[in-house]
């Protein structure tokens, strides 16, 4: 973990920078988000980065909650705050799986490209199952790379890895990832990715059964 955070702390200013590779996708995954989204949620997003997606969504929302565990992507994230324009909108340094919070604590959870970086993505998706009200949406975008491109899965990403150059990319598919949402208890409203590409993150949206 600590090589992760080194690696993110590092490429912060310039991921800031660095335009979305795919918008037409980007901005899919952002209107799906919102026709689940409803004005008086309480949300957290949780691997926020610099805070962009998070912004997107305050408008249509009561409060929302960014966290992320590398320190100078959350500065980056309050610098965007200082115009106070969004007034609903808060950010820290915080993880997941320290993350201190009641149960039933959240209309929704977002976790966007961070799923499959988590050390344990089942821990994690029970613990935001957890924190879901019952009705309460998981809404997350998740790289799927298990059987895609062997030289980077199992060459580059170790070695990158183990040198602190990359973070840690945990190798699994679209089907292991559904069903860890449905054995933890979620319903799956939306199962999505993006040109059926195997090398685009899949997007779902999944619900907290009333």
């Amino acid at each position: 973990m600590a090589h992760s955070h080194r690696f993110w702390n590092w490429i912060a200013r310039r991921y800031a920078r660095t335009p979305i590779r795919d918008e037409t996708s980007y901005r899919e995954k952002i209107r799906r988000t919102q026709s689940v989204l409803r004005p008086d949620w309480n949300v957290l997003e949780f691997g926020c980065g610099t805070g962009s997606t998070a912004l997107e969504h305050a408008p249509h929302v009561a409060n929302i909650h960014g966290i992320d565990s590398a320190p100078r992507m959350i500065d980056i994230c309050r610098e965007k705050l200082e115009t106070g324009e969004v007034p609903n909108a808060r950010f820290d340094v915080d993880a997941i799986d320290t993350l201190a919070a009641e149960d039933g604590s959240y209309d929704a959870v977002l976790g966007m490209s961070i799923l499959h970086l988590v050390d344990d993505r089942d821990a994690t998706i029970g613990k935001v199952h957890r924190l879901l009200k019952p009705g309460g949406v998981f809404v997350s975008s998740t790289m799927c790379l298990e059987g895609q491109a062997r030289l980077m899965t199992n060459v580059l990403l170790p070695l990158g890895n183990l040198f602190g150059l990359l973070p840690r990319i945990h190798l699994f598919s679209r089907s292991d990832l559904i069903d860890a949402f449905t054995s933890a208890g979620f319903e799956i409203e939306d199962n999505w990715q993006p040109d059926d590409a195997p090398m685009k993150a899949v997007f779902v949206i999944a619900r907290k059964p009333a």
